[in-house]
């Protein structure tokens, strides 16, 4: 399991996970959170233009009213299915609303899994009885494994810091394997606190945190149709955090940005077939955007992806990304890269220290760096990623059969 050994529950928060057969059969499949009655919430969701039916709903729910439920599926992304779809997405809102007596918009509806394929709603009305009895603050790792696809290992990750003499929780779990490179925050990704805070304060803190975490990683490049970060805030503990740059919310925005960059390593250390971690770090560029794009063009390189794979440290392969990626006037005489901190470019060639054998030493670690100076400014920008691998292709060549 990825995170610390001990969760720590979230007063004001339950959840419950239960086997409702919407595609897997012998395992849990549909998860439910419940925010305390007073409590608030912040999201942010995927930028894909055929953005799934469940993140058309979940948004505008959240846009009414504060949410009292989660209700989380797998198996089924209910993306790509058009009215039918968005229908099926309220219906399972519906008879959420109907068993608890909230109303229909403050539940919010997630789903995960296969795309294209009608979501049938009679398993959500037969397993949410049992998901309602069951809740508890303590179900954490089940929750996290019921939203698990192609995940090898449930993603958790807990805080606690003391503010005012109290202590105050912060708890999150995620699913991603494949299909990563959000533009807003992983395939899914839930975070809670039992702090008081506002909706604007919690969506400020929530930005913060996905910027350097969950929109600083990559597996294949592919944004998914359902990408959703929410972050949840009970208010149990009675502390307020009123002001991110107060005290109080420094500690808070810290645990936070801490959990969720916990969550996104473990999300490049589970990626689809991965064997390698690997940190892109792009220096000395005209602006962040200019250094993000750099590092995911090397990023993205199936070329340099494969050859991390097999350990080979094809600087050339490195170098000519960097080369592809759009600076213009690139003068690559005042380019250098590094693995770890072995220098194996510069001057527009190999660092003339640089030998196969130290280059071998570096790739074949579990994890290492990349690291490039571009030699035009002061901007830089980081962001993780893994190699592709023989199980990444017989993955997602089999995800449907």
């Amino acid at each position: 399991m990825a995170g610390m050994a001990e969760i720590a529950p979230v007063p004001g928060i339950r959840l419950a996970a239960g086997a409702a057969g919407i595609r897997y059969q012998g395992r849990d499949d549909l998860v439910l959170m419940e925010l305390a009655e007073g409590g608030t919430a912040a999201a942010v969701f995927t930028r894909n233009a055929f953005c799934a039916a469940p993140v058309l709903v979940a948004r505008q729910h959240l846009e009414k009213i504060p949410p009292r439920y989660l209700l989380i599926n797998s198996g089924n992304a209910n993306a790509g299915t058009g009215e039918a779809g968005l229908a099926a997405s309220f219906e399972t809102c519906r008879l959420l609303a109907a068993a608890t007596g909230v109303a229909m918009n403050q539940v919010l509806p997630f789903s995960t899994g296969v795309i294209g394929e009608d979501l049938p709603t009679e398993p959500f009305a037969q397993a949410i009885p049992g998901l309602l009895s069951a809740l508890d603050g303590k179900n954490w790792e089940q929750a996290a494994k019921a939203i698990m696809t192609t995940d090898t290992v449930p993603k958790l990750a807990s805080r606690r810091i003391e503010v005012a003499g109290k202590s105050i929780a912060v708890t999150g779990m995620c699913k991603g394997s494949g299909m990563i490179r959000p533009d807003m925050a992983t395939m899914l990704a839930y975070v809670a606190t039992d702090a008081a805070c506002s909706r604007k304060i919690l969506q400020q803190v929530l930005q913060e945190a996905v910027a350097p975490s969950f929109n600083s990683v990559t597996v294949d490049g592919d944004t998914s149709t359902n990408d959703a970060c929410v972050l949840l805030a009970s208010g149990v503990s009675g502390v307020a955090v009123e002001d991110a740059q107060s005290d109080a919310g420094r500690l808070f925005r810290q645990a936070v940005n801490e959990v969720c960059m916990e969550l996104a390593h473990a999300i490049i250390a589970d990626g689809e077939g991965a064997t390698k971690q690997v940190e892109i770090r792009v220096e000395e560029a005209d602006s962040e955007n200019q250094a993000r794009d750099v590092a995911y063009t090397v990023a993205h390189s199936p070329l340099v992806k494969t050859a991390l794979f097999a350990s080979d440290p094809n600087w050339g392969r490195i170098l000519a990304a960097v080369g592809r990626a759009g600076v213009p006037d690139l003068d690559i005489g005042r380019v250098r890269i590094w693995l770890d901190d072995l220098c194996i470019v510069s001057r527009g060639g190999r660092d003339p220290a640089y030998t196969e054998a130290a280059g071998q030493a570096v790739v074949e670690q579990e994890a290492f760096t990349i690291r490039i100076a571009l030699g035009r400014g002061q901007a830089s920008a980081r962001i993780l990623t893994c190699d592709l691998s023989f199980d990444y292709v017989k993955i997602n060549a089999e995800y449907r059969t």
